[in-house]
């Protein structure tokens, strides 16, 4: 009888309950599907509204531009030797574009080496520094003297020691890089808190320690505003290390354009070395925002 019962019990929860079917099935997983379909579709409307905000000034300002000198060229008649129009550059994209190309793969190498050598120097020389005062007393007076040399001085007496190819353009853009890293990362290895040095001590930390669990932090700001600073630079370096006895390169192909009066292929080429520094600007500003999300008030 109590098994009788029981299936009585289950025969009623049965009957009073409906199975779900095949049909109720799909039109649930559809509901979901189209839920999260319309959450991609909300996610990707926020991003390109936070877009439009942040950059379309940005964009229309350099279409405002681009407008201006349009009509400037073309109602004042400005020859085209003195200041070609947009149009033309642009033309110059198209048609010698092979040569722009060839010559701005050597700029771009000598940027990225000048840009690694120069601020791996500079990190090095900075924890040295903050761990010697002597070294720091002795040394940091030398690299100042040598910041204060302009970098169109030294590019010749680069280039009569180490010859005419990559190296002399590669410590030209090291040596422009230089000097704005050591100083923010000398500054951001000391911007540690007294209280945070004791504590450590306090825990029998060593010198490595510290370095690396607490100096190497409190300095990321730091390192990373001066990294903005040397992407751009490092460009500027390359280039004027390209003016002084070089056959390649956006430099040199500047040199050639300006002595021969060709003013679009000159625009275009300046054009080009700019697009190339605002791109390492962007990359490392993009590594910032990956790497230093814990600390987003110090950046941004």
């Amino acid at each position: 009888m109590a098994a009788a019962s029981m299936e009585g019990k289950g025969a009623g929860r049965d009957s009073t309950e409906p199975r779900p079917t095949r049909d109720s099935r799909s039109l649930r997983a559809a509901d979901v599907t189209a839920a999260e379909r319309n959450a991609g579709a909300a996610r990707v409307e926020r991003r390109g509204a936070r877009w439009r905000h942040r950059h379309a000034p940005a964009v229309f300002a350099a279409i405002g531009m681009l407008a201006l000198w349009q009509i400037v060229v073309a109602g004042f008649a400005v020859p085209t030797y003195i200041a070609p129009s947009p149009v033309q550059v642009l033309q110059v994209f198209v048609e010698q574009g092979d040569i722009l190309w060839l010559n701005f793969w050597p700029t771009l190498l000598e940027a990225v080496a000048g840009f690694a050598l120069g601020n791996s120097i500079a990190v090095v020389l900075a924890v040295w520094f903050v761990h010697n005062r002597l070294a720091e007393r002795a040394f940091y007076p030398i690299a100042v003297f040598v910041n204060t040399i302009p970098i169109i001085a030294v590019a010749p007496i680069l280039v009569l020691m180490l010859g005419n190819g990559y190296a002399p353009k590669i410590v030209i853009a090291a040596l422009i890089c230089f000097f704005p890293t050591l100083v923010n990362m000398v500054r951001g290895l000391k911007a540690v808190s007294p209280q945070m040095l004791e504590l450590m001590r306090v825990l029998s930390a060593s010198d490595r320690e510290i370095l690396w669990k607490i100096r190497l932090q409190s300095s990321l700001p730091f390192l990373f505003a001066a990294l903005k600073i040397a992407s751009t630079t490092c460009v500027i370096g390359a280039i004027v290390g390209e003016w002084i006895g070089s056959n390649y390169g956006l430099g040199s192909l500047i040199i050639e354009a300006t002595y021969n009066f060709r003013a679009p292929l000159l625009y275009a080429t300046v054009i080009l070395g700019a697009g190339l520094a605002v791109a390492f600007f962007v990359t490392t500003t993009l590594v910032e925002r990956r790497v230093l999300k814990w600390k987003p008030g110090a950046v941004f």
